[in-house]
């Protein structure tokens, strides 16, 4: 997969370089390619951005400089162009296993108030935000994107079930996990992780998930129709 990078600083994304993420690019399974903005800064000053046009707080990326630089990136691996911003749609599970299976995607890392919306018209196919909150800069909420949407490529996870596994591959939360000492500050790992009866452990483990989930995600309930198995469940632990 091509994963191509607009920003105005490379230096943040070195960070792809290290554990899984970092192997697989080593591997190639994943090719980052990073494209700095301010290779086209509009003149000596390194200028790329200026003030808003109706007044208003910040500076706002000027369109020129990213147009040029997106034409900088071989058309052949451009892929679908995203823009990471808080006016985006809120990047989720599904959403990271859809743009995995692309074969390329560009990202587009806005600074200071964003850039200017004729770019975002002209040029951007899908706008995303990772969360009700605000960064100093895209180039975090990236890396945060690339990493999830990684997962899901074949290669990069060294065990598959462990992906079908994670929190939310089901719909649901994890449930807790344990490790060893048994016995951690007076306090046990649940006796029926110790039984060695894995119809009994996975029970224990997907009622454990459907509680957690309940308890502090219910809103993710609503997208499954919870059968009378699931609410027998939840009864026997008070809810």
């Amino acid at each position: 997969m091509n994963i191509n990078i607009i920003t105005l600083f490379p230096e943040i994304f070195e960070a792809l370089n290290y554990g899984l993420l970092g192997q697989a690019i080593n591997r190639e399974d994943i090719k980052i390619n990073i494209f700095n903005l301010r290779k086209h800064q509009i003149n000596k000053h390194g200028q790329v951005d200026d003030k808003q046009y109706g007044g208003g707080q910040g500076m706002v990326l000027m369109a020129e400089p990213l147009e040029k630089s997106i034409k900088d990136i071989p058309a052949d691996i451009l892929g679908k162009v995203i823009n990471l911003s808080p006016q985006g749609n809120l990047l989720n599970h599904d959403k990271s296993k859809e743009l995995s299976s692309l074969e390329s995607i560009t990202i587009i890392s806005g600074r200071y108030e964003g850039i200017d919306e004729r770019f975002i018209s002209q040029y951007v196919d899908e706008e995303i935000s990772i969360g009700d909150f605000v960064l100093s800069g895209g180039e975090f909420a990236a890396l945060s994107l690339i990493d999830s949407l990684s997962r899901f490529i074949p290669g990069v996870i060294g065990n598959k079930r462990s992906v079908d596994l994670d929190s939310l591959s089901q719909g649901f939360l994890k449930g807790p996990v344990f490790t060893r000492p048994e016995n951690f500050n007076s306090e046990s790992v649940p006796e029926v992780l110790l039984s060695g009866d894995h119809k009994k452990i996975q029970e224990w483990k997907d009622n454990q998930a459907l509680i957690r989930t309940f308890e502090r995600r219910p809103e993710l309930l609503k997208k499954y129709k919870i059968n009378k198995k699931t609410k027998k469940t939840l009864g026997r632990f008070g809810f």
